[in-house]
């Protein structure tokens, strides 16, 4: 393969990168966080720069929690020093020097440093003091492990939409990480690779007060039992249930409190009375025994049994009214009794 040549033809105003950085720091981090060094690392010498977290983040298209989060991962790897104030917001940053320039410098300390883009680098940059709120994953090597397995599960390279999501569980719903990996491994697992749809599942996680990977796991087996009852009841094989599906059931689970027992009853009456899986005409069925306090099998064979004699009440009412309408409705005749006694006395 033919050797590449790299020229340079210019020298003035540019921002220069120290070799080290690309070497060993540019391949673990996220290209979002490496667009944020680069950035900081431009304004460093420009004595007219003015910038503030928000400036960074309308510049970058970010949002403000992402550059702090971009603020973190180059603390926590040595390369810069954040400077608070008293209530935890950012103030100030400072770029450190990379490991080879700080090794270089131990080693020679009498030697003037050379201008090579690290030596000037331990330079503090000023932000505008403004209110940011701080909540990060506990760790940096926690947050690129999580994504790592992430994206092993989805069998993609994660886009920033995917890791925002993914930090938002953490940072906003405070979600652990066991929690999260636990979330999207089950997703993926019933077929689900969508972010939208992890995230709907991650939502519906909170609202239920699902805090820990065993809490997840007792409502992934009570869901999973649900929907296969359902399904199985219906006589549908190989896939799962459809959202709208999912909803029905969720409803009558959750909503009405019915075991599986009576789900999986109303489901082969349906089948009885349509010959097909209805989730909408089993809903009707469910939703009348939910507004007669049915809670036990036993409680639908009373209610069947009340109709039943109803039904039968009213067909003992009905056969009462035709025949009476029958008799209303037969021709009366007169006779002259004094005539039939003549001629009975005649034939004689």
């Amino acid at each position: 393969m033919k050797t590449l040549t790299l020229k340079n033809k210019f020298q003035t105003n540019a921002t220069l990168l120290p070799n080290d950085f690309i070497d060993h720091y540019m391949a673990d981090a996220n290209g979002e966080f490496v667009k944020v060094y680069l950035f900081l690392l431009r304004h460093l010498d420009d004595p007219c720069s003015s910038i503030t977290i928000s400036t960074i983040a309308d510049c970058l298209n970010n949002t403000e929690k992402d550059i702090l989060r971009a603020f973190r991962y180059w603390e926590s790897a040595g390369l810069l020093a954040l400077e608070r104030d008293s209530d935890g917001r950012v103030t100030g940053l400072e770029l450190r020097k990379t490991m080879s320039a700080e090794k270089e410098s131990a080693s020679d300390k009498s030697a003037p440093a050379a201008v090579t883009g690290t030596a000037d680098m331990k330079k503090a940059v000023p932000l505008e003091n403004k209110a940011v709120p701080l909540d990060a994953f506990r760790t940096q090597k926690e947050l690129k492990s999580l994504l790592f397995i992430a994206e092993q599960y989805l069998g993609k390279t994660l886009t920033r939409t995917d890791v925002d999501t993914i930090t938002y569980f953490y940072d906003t719903l405070h979600m652990s990480a066991d929690l999260i990996e636990y979330l999207i491994e089950t997703c993926v697992e019933n077929g689900h690779k969508s972010m939208h749809y992890i995230q709907k599942v991650a939502f519906s996680w909170v609202e239920e007060g699902i805090q820990t990977v065993s809490q997840a796991k007792e409502q992934s087996m009570i869901y999973s039992r649900n929907c296969y009852a359902v399904l199985n009841a219906f006589g549908i094989k190989n896939r799962g249930p459809a959202a709208s599906e999912l909803t029905y059931i969720k409803k009558w689970a959750e909503e009405y409190g019915f075991s599986s027992d009576i789900i999986q009853e109303a489901c082969r009456r349906t089948i009885t009375a349509t010959h097909q899986p209805s989730f909408e005409y089993a809903d009707s069925i469910l939703t009348r025994w939910h507004q007669n306090n049915v809670r036990h099998l036993a409680d639908i064979t009373a209610l069947d049994d009340a109709f039943q004699k109803e039904k039968n009440a009213g067909r003992a009412v009905s056969r009462s009214r035709t025949a009476v309408k029958n008799m209303n409705n037969f021709e009366r005749r007169s006779y002259d009794m004094d005539a039939l006694e003549e001629q009975l006395l005649n034939s004689n």
